[in-house]
């Protein structure tokens, strides 16, 4: 029988949003397994990429099952030093960008930060604009455009509804905007 408790790390040469989300995805769907989840941000240079591969063999000498490595490194040198620790090394770059390269025909860029960039102009734009549209309408503060909202979330005082538009808003802001209002009620 498979152990049900495995050490996860998540490494990037950023701030580790992206290799989150995409070994949270897989994670998911693996039921019964408890997962001991680190993040190791900003390995950006082949000593802290050493530091970290120290990190993780620590955990496969103290556990039953080796560590379960995830990655979104840039650098060549950087990932081949992760590569050395003693753990299963899933390396999302490498496993999308060099079959995209030859599918295209062109190198990518190799930026690190690049998928949460302003780059898309119009995409950072909206998501602002959404922002905006949210936190001027929180709590029912206005009621001028609620029309042009994708969402309005109604609830009563202090059930989440300001951070669940700004959530919404920071991550489909470019679908337009989200406004929140309480339900009052009244005693009396």
């Amino acid at each position: 029988m498979p152990d049900r408790h495995r050490t996860v790390f998540f490494v990037s040469d950023g701030t580790g949003i992206t290799v989150e989300m995409l070994g949270h995805s897989l994670l998911t769907q693996f039921d019964g397994i408890v997962f001991n989840q680190m993040t190791v941000p900003f390995i950006d240079s082949v000593e802290k990429a050493r530091a970290c591969v120290s990190r993780i063999n620590e955990a496969s000498a103290t556990e039953s099952g080796r560590p379960v490595v995830f990655t979104t490194l840039i650098n060549a040198e950087i990932r081949e030093t992760i590569r050395k620790a003693n753990a299963f090394v899933l390396d999302f770059f490498e496993s999308f960008l060099d079959p995209l390269e030859a599918e295209f025909g062109a190198k990518s860029t190799h930026t690190v930060g690049r998928s949460h960039s302003t780059r898309d102009a119009k995409g950072y734009t909206h998501r602002i604009e959404a922002i905006n549209f949210a936190l001027a309408h929180d709590d029912g503060a206005s009621s001028r455009d609620l029309g042009t909202a994708d969402v309005i979330l109604v609830g009563v005082s202090r059930s989440g509804k300001t951070p669940t538009s700004l959530y919404l808003s920071l991550q489909f802001g470019s679908a337009r905007r989200t406004a929140r209002s309480s339900r009052r009620t009244s005693t009396g």
